[in-house]
């Protein structure tokens, strides 16, 4: 009765209504279409990402090992009479610091004991950031955030090859472990995008590039087309990197060329965890894997 009602009034029946594709599952279509050009284009490349994130994600500091031996002098300088470090100490900060940056940061690119190259480097963003007193400093704090994520990706990485358990850490199982850290690397990736966000000076050109990379940012953190929301700050980043972070254009003696250098290589290594969640997929703490289950 009711649907031969519903079809005398011209009314849809129920039957129809249910087969006819709400909008939100007419976007989810195209853009499952759009993947899977993507991915097509990019097989050739697939296979090469995991060496690439890993490059980058350590280059930064490579860079730092690189110009605190180039710049010996004024960096015992800065320590002693800017932080009043006591002449030893500062020798042997700067000597464990390029040691443990550069055999850490090797550790990685070749995957051999990456759990304690990790750790090592996550001890050198620690020690950096008290040792030259830039724990306060926001940009520098959400900056590291961002490279603390990138060295969580790398770990997440690692455990995806083998089964080990870190001494320390609470025995859970290997897919747990996994998930939570693919976690809280997404999240913390972020982090840079913030720092720039809230940096430098408003125009219609950042207005516009924030509001899509938050966009971005928020689907990076819930899962949702995490792959490709990473793709896009990907390419967000090494525009910005290119146009603002032009190092090579300045003089040997410019005032900003070290921290252009150093902001340039920091973003590689973000770049390069962004890299390695584009090759791992969110993990299980996602709206991605979620859908899958249902």
């Amino acid at each position: 009765m009711g649907n031969s009602m519903g079809n005398t009034f011209g009314g849809p029946s129920r039957e129809q209504n249910t087969n006819d594709p709400s909008p939100l599952d007419a976007i989810r279509e195209q853009t499952s279409k759009i993947e899977d050009w993507l991915d097509t284009i990019s097989d050739p490349i697939k296979p090469y990402l995991p060496h690439l994130g890993r490059f980058l994600i350590v280059v930064t500091f490579l860079e730092d090992a690189l110009r605190i031996f180039t710049q010996w002098h004024d960096q015992l300088v800065y320590l002693h009479d800017y932080r009043h470090i006591p002449n030893g100490l500062t020798h042997l900060f700067l000597i464990i610091n390029v040691l443990a940056m550069t055999s850490c940061s090797f550790l990685i690119i070749v995957r051999k004991y990456t759990e304690y190259a990790v750790c090592g480097l996550l001890g050198v963003v620690v020690t950096q950031a008290l040792g030259y007193g830039l724990i306060f400093d926001l940009n520098f704090f959400l900056r590291n955030l961002s490279v603390v994520g990138g060295l969580l990706m790398v770990l997440s990485d690692s455990w995806v090859r083998k089964k080990f358990a870190p001494a320390g850490l609470p025995q859970i199982d290997e897919k747990d472990r996994k998930m939570y850290f693919q976690l809280a690397g997404r999240v913390l990736l972020i982090f840079l995008f913030v720092g720039f966000v809230f940096a430098g000076d408003w125009s219609i050109w950042r207005v516009m590039v924030s509001l899509f990379g938050f966009v971005a940012c928020v689907m990076v953190v819930v899962g949702f087309k995490a792959k490709w929301s990473a793709v896009i700050l990907v390419l967000i980043l090494s525009i910005f990197n290119l146009l603002v972070n032009n190092f090579w254009t300045l003089h040997a003696h410019h005032p900003h060329k070290d921290f252009a250098k150093y902001d340039f290589f920091q973003i590689l290594s973000i770049v390069g965890g962004l890299l390695l969640l584009v090759n791992m997929g969110p993990g299980q703490f996602s709206v991605d894997e979620k859908k899958k289950v249902y």
